[in-house]
Protein backbone atom coordinates (compact mmCIF):
# COMPACT_ATOMS: atom_id res chain seq x y z
CA UNK A 1 0.00 0.00 0.00
CA UNK A 2 1.51 3.23 -1.07
CA UNK A 3 2.08 5.99 1.63
CA UNK A 4 0.65 9.01 0.58
CA UNK A 5 -2.30 10.12 1.86
CA UNK A 6 -5.66 10.97 -0.66
CA UNK A 7 -3.95 14.59 -0.89
CA UNK A 8 -1.17 13.78 -2.55
CA UNK A 9 1.11 14.79 0.93
CA UNK A 10 3.70 11.44 2.37
CA UNK A 11 2.28 9.96 5.50
CA UNK A 12 5.55 8.96 6.59
CA UNK A 13 7.14 12.22 6.70
CA UNK A 14 9.84 10.97 4.62
CA UNK A 15 11.75 13.35 2.00
CA UNK A 16 14.81 11.55 0.86
CA UNK A 17 15.52 9.59 -1.83
CA UNK A 18 18.17 8.02 -3.91
CA UNK A 19 18.91 7.55 -7.66
CA UNK A 20 21.07 5.23 -8.90
CA UNK A 21 23.63 6.26 -11.14
CA UNK A 22 22.65 5.62 -15.11
CA UNK A 23 25.33 3.11 -16.26
CA UNK A 24 26.39 3.57 -20.15
CA UNK A 25 25.54 0.19 -20.56
CA UNK A 26 22.22 -1.79 -20.99
CA UNK A 27 19.19 -0.94 -22.09
CA UNK A 28 16.78 1.69 -20.69
CA UNK A 29 12.66 1.28 -20.72
CA UNK A 30 10.57 4.05 -19.40
CA UNK A 31 7.10 3.11 -17.82
CA UNK A 32 4.01 4.81 -16.82
CA UNK A 33 3.13 4.50 -12.71
CA UNK A 34 0.33 6.16 -11.21
CA UNK A 35 0.46 6.72 -7.06
CA UNK A 36 3.87 8.61 -7.19
CA UNK A 37 3.35 11.57 -5.19
CA UNK A 38 6.49 12.23 -2.91
CA UNK A 39 10.26 11.52 -1.76
CA UNK A 40 9.09 8.34 -0.26
CA UNK A 41 7.55 7.14 -3.33
CA UNK A 42 10.55 7.25 -5.39
CA UNK A 43 12.93 5.75 -2.86
CA UNK A 44 10.27 3.04 -2.47
CA UNK A 45 10.51 2.04 -5.92
CA UNK A 46 14.13 2.87 -6.66
CA UNK A 47 14.83 0.48 -3.65
CA UNK A 48 12.37 -2.85 -4.88
CA UNK A 49 13.09 -2.15 -8.46
CA UNK A 50 16.75 -1.88 -7.85
CA UNK A 51 16.49 -5.13 -6.46
CA UNK A 52 15.33 -7.33 -9.01
CA UNK A 53 17.87 -9.61 -10.93
CA UNK A 54 19.64 -7.47 -14.21
CA UNK A 55 18.33 -3.72 -12.98
CA UNK A 56 21.41 -1.91 -13.60
CA UNK A 57 19.50 1.77 -12.72
CA UNK A 58 16.25 3.04 -11.37
CA UNK A 59 15.53 6.53 -11.99
CA UNK A 60 11.69 7.98 -10.49
CA UNK A 61 10.05 11.61 -12.48
CA UNK A 62 7.32 12.18 -9.94
CA UNK A 63 6.46 14.68 -11.84
CA UNK A 64 5.55 12.47 -15.34
CA UNK A 65 4.68 9.68 -13.41
CA UNK A 66 7.24 7.66 -15.05
CA UNK A 67 10.01 5.03 -14.04
CA UNK A 68 13.03 4.18 -16.53
CA UNK A 69 14.35 1.15 -16.02
CA UNK A 70 17.91 0.33 -17.17
CA UNK A 71 18.69 -3.51 -17.32
CA UNK A 72 21.56 -5.58 -18.66
CA UNK A 73 18.48 -7.82 -20.72
CA UNK A 74 15.51 -6.39 -22.39
CA UNK A 75 13.23 -6.52 -18.98
CA UNK A 76 10.37 -8.66 -17.94
CA UNK A 77 7.13 -6.54 -17.83
CA UNK A 78 5.61 -8.67 -15.89
CA UNK A 79 7.84 -9.08 -13.31
CA UNK A 80 8.10 -5.23 -13.16
CA UNK A 81 4.36 -4.56 -12.89
CA UNK A 82 4.09 -7.00 -9.80
CA UNK A 83 7.19 -5.40 -7.69
CA UNK A 84 5.79 -1.90 -8.60
CA UNK A 85 1.74 -3.12 -7.54
CA UNK A 86 3.10 -4.70 -4.65
CA UNK A 87 4.94 -1.50 -3.22
CA UNK A 88 1.74 -0.14 -3.54
CA UNK A 89 1.56 1.65 -7.15
CA UNK A 90 0.44 0.90 -10.24
CA UNK A 91 2.38 -0.07 -13.31
CA UNK A 92 -0.05 1.12 -16.32
CA UNK A 93 2.61 0.47 -19.71
CA UNK A 94 5.00 1.56 -21.36
CA UNK A 95 5.73 5.21 -21.77
CA UNK A 96 4.83 6.13 -25.53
Amino acid sequence: MSCCTPDGSCSTGTGTATTTAVPTAGATTVYDVAGMTCGHCKATLTTEIGALDGVLAVDVDLEAGQVSVTTAHEPDDALLAKVVDDAGYELTGRAA
